[in-house]
């Protein structure tokens, strides 16, 4: 006899068990899991590729459709990638450079000025990634103003998903115990982690996804096997 849940998906209230089983409740993100881990051999392009890849992810469960598989197309993971890497840079780039000049002058007041903007940049970030998942429009990117008023608007869950986003990050390291080798896999699977915990808060503030997936669960063996997806008409 088989049994229908939901789920983990952007319409799955947050939590740090559902985020942690994200990346791992079905084969199939399991297997995307491993390529991931594998691309990241590439320099630079492999870590680009994961980000789009991510970025492609989202996309899918905001527009009423599975996660996985995301995957494809590499030159347009490529892009996301890049494009996303490029809005973290501009958002860095006063921080480091207030921080050379720090540097250069010996100023303790410039150092600590530039410890705070790169700690105000890093906060933002999160503030445009969902919202380009959805419509892939770099102009929600470059606007770190309207980056950071969605933060403020994200509230405590917000802070909630950076919680989760740190406990992942820690946990990762454990894959350091597989020479080195593990970390690949556990590093992508905290960027996994981190990314749902974001995607999951602006998502619901912003109403940016359309639904949850339906997943029937086969018996013993395989407790997570995807059957059918049903979507949901998009709130106007």
């Amino acid at each position: 006899m088989t049994r229908t849940v939901r789920p983990i998906d952007l319409g799955t209230p947050l939590r740090l068990r559902s985020a942690f089983a994200f990346p791992l409740q079905t084969r199939e993100g399991r297997t995307e899991l491993f390529i991931g881990a594998a691309l990241l051999l590439l320099p630079v392009v492999g870590w680009l590729l994961n980000m789009g890849h991510r970025v492609q992810m989202v996309h899918n469960m905001q527009t009423g459709g599975p996660p996985w598989p995301a995957w494809r197309q590499y030159r347009r993971l490529l892009k996301y990638g890049t494009v996303t890497f490029l809005g973290m840079v501009q958002y860095l780039a006063p921080a480091i450079l207030l921080g050379a000049l720090a540097w250069k002058r010996g100023s303790t007041v410039l150092g600590i000025l530039a410890i705070w903007l790169c700690a105000l940049a890093v906060v933002a970030v999160p503030g445009f990634m969902s919202h380009y998942c959805l419509r892939f429009d770099a102009n929600e990117v470059f606007n770190p103003i309207k980056a950071l008023r969605r933060v403020a608007q994200g509230g405590r869950e917000y802070w909630h998903a950076w919680l989760i986003a740190l406990a992942a990050l820690a946990v990762s390291f454990l894959g350091l115990l597989g020479f080195g080798v593990g970390f690949l896999v556990t590093s992508v699977w905290f960027w996994q982690v981190a990314g749902f915990s974001f995607a999951t808060v602006f998502s619901q503030r912003f109403d940016l996804h359309r639904g949850a997936s339906n997943i029937r669960i086969q018996p013993t063996a395989h407790p997570l096997v995807p059957a059918r997806h049903d979507h949901l008409t998009r709130r106007g």
